[in-house]
């Protein structure tokens, strides 16, 4: 595998991460991990280091 292709796929993978994180956002879904409730907040500290890494993929994937 070529690193244009590694960083191709991270990035798609990453892309959706940050997609259900905005969704989640949007939707006002709740998650549940171990018993215990995710607080929305997160969801934006999420949404922001998975855009940013799936930006960073994309960048690299184009050189």
């Amino acid at each position: 595998m070529t690193q244009r292709i590694f960083s191709l796929v991270t990035a798609v993978l990453f892309f959706l991460i940050a997609l259900l994180h905005a969704v989640r956002l949007l939707r006002g879904w709740q998650a549940t991990i171990a018993g215990a409730v995710v607080p929305i907040w997160i969801s934006w500290i999420g949404l922001a280091i998975a855009a940013y890494l799936a930006y960073q993929g994309f960048r690299l994937a184009r050189k």
